[in-house]
């Protein structure tokens, strides 16, 4: 073994620009892979934080213009919502349908405390809104029943406006201002999905402080039983072929009602992180194979270089294991070294990007959003990345090594 050791480290010393610039190879394809592997984690990362809270398993669904006529209606009409029909989803799909809510919204309105004042949006909501939406109530209590029948005037804040409101003090239980209505603060709710932070209110509050009547801007409700892209498309039919018998517009026409399938979107969001996901891997890969290649070259090389040398070794009883085996040592003590120092530096800068950058959220003060968490690479797949390599390397070697046993030792010894 110590002959052996001394052989190849004589070899790489008599090469030693040749080596480091193969090795560089080797140590880059990895290196690569690791880091691509990791900023690829990083946006997957986000992704799913920031769907983590958000229930895939639900619609909305918003009015819009019809754009084909109708038994004799002209196209072009404007779609309303109301509370009928948010009753009557429930009841036309009692199958499909877990909970449905709605909201109506007032916007502009401008909520004031002492000497702090905000424009926002008034959002009127049922209590299950934190089981339809991406919300989650941070401090206090959330709209409840009695506040929908009694038309309470409480609001719950989203953390963000209370950070504008109530700069240097408590929240929860102050009254706020909003043109001459005045709002007792009950609860604080985040949502780091929102773009346009609203502030929630009992929807019966909504209809009658600012005369909404009975209409609504959206439905949402929760779905059960639809597995798949498809079942989830013929339900969506199915409602608007429902919605399209209510209100008088084609089944076919989906500028009339607007639905945000949250479980379609999700499955084609998953899809896009699969492409991404591989085609890291597979940049990843042929930059692996370049160093491969270089690994398969060297070694080629050596094999011409000492193939004088073989032929002497053979013809003094060197058995072609042994050189078989030399050869293929120096391919994989070259693959293993630099491929660890590949793998030791990717791993070191996706820790250093997720030291720097790995919680990258975009905060424009009403909004944030997430778009870059935690690029790091599992050990485990850095490590058996790694073993690849240097199983291919292994194999690089292996070729230009059967090349030198197949010399006979006359001709060897006949090679300049």
């Amino acid at each position: 073994m110590t002959d052996l050791i001394q052989e190849i480290y004589g070899t790489i010393m008599r090469n030693k620009l040749r080596t480091a610039l193969t090795g560089f190879s080797v140590a880059w394809g990895i290196f690569m892979l690791i880091v691509l592997l990791g900023a690829g984690n990083g946006l997957i990362h986000a992704f799913e934080g920031q769907t983590a809270d958000m229930k895939m398993n639900s619609m909305k669904i918003y009015p819009g213009n019809t754009s084909k006529p109708y038994h004799g209606l002209k196209e072009g009409r404007n779609i309303t919502l109301n509370e009928g029909d948010r009753k009557q989803t429930a009841q036309s799909f009692p199958e499909h349908i877990i909970t449905t809510g709605a909201t109506v919204s007032q916007s502009n309105v401008y909520l004031s405390y002492e000497k702090e004042a905000v424009s926002i949006t008034l959002d009127g909501v049922f209590p299950n809104y934190t089981d339809l939406e991406a919300a989650k109530l941070k401090k206090g209590r959330f709209i409840n029943d009695r506040d929908i029948r009694e038309r309470r005037k409480v609001i719950v804040l989203h953390e963000k406006t209370v950070e504008q409101l109530f700069p240097k003090t408590e929240a929860i239980g102050k009254y706020i201002q909003a043109q001459g209505v005045v709002y007792l603060v009950v609860g604080i709710y985040a949502d780091q999905n929102s773009f346009s932070p609203s502030a929630l209110v009992p929807f019966s509050t909504v209809q009658l402080v600012y005369g909404k009547g009975d209409s609504i801007d959206n439905i949402a409700f929760t779905t059960r039983g639809i597995t798949d892209e498809a079942a989830s498309q013929q339900f969506t039919q199915d409602y608007r072929e429902m919605m399209g018998q209510r209100k008088q517009f084609a089944a076919d026409d989906e500028s009339a009602i607007w639905i945000w399938d949250r479980f379609t979107q999700y499955l084609q969001q998953q899809a896009g992180n699969e492409i991404l996901h591989i085609a890291i891997w597979v940049i990843g890969i042929f930059t692996l194979l370049s160093g491969i290649v270089g690994v398969s070259n060297i070694m080629l090389i050596t094999v011409r270089e000492r193939t004088h040398e073989f032929g002497i070794r053979k013809a003094l009883g060197a058995k072609p294991s042994s050189i078989l085996w030399l050869i293929i040592s120096e391919s994989v003590v070259i693959t293993t070294f630099f491929g660890y120092i590949g793998m030791v530096a990717g791993i070191a800068v996706t820790e250093y990007m997720n030291i720097v950058a790995g919680k990258q959220t975009m905060d424009m003060g009403v909004f944030s959003m997430t778009f870059f968490e935690n690029p790091t690479v599992d050990l485990g797949i850095a490590v058996q990345a790694t073993l690849t390599l240097i199983i291919a390397g292994t194999l690089a070697g292996l070729f230009p090594a059967r090349k030198a046993v197949q010399i006979r030792p006359i001709e060897a010894l006949r090679a300049d």
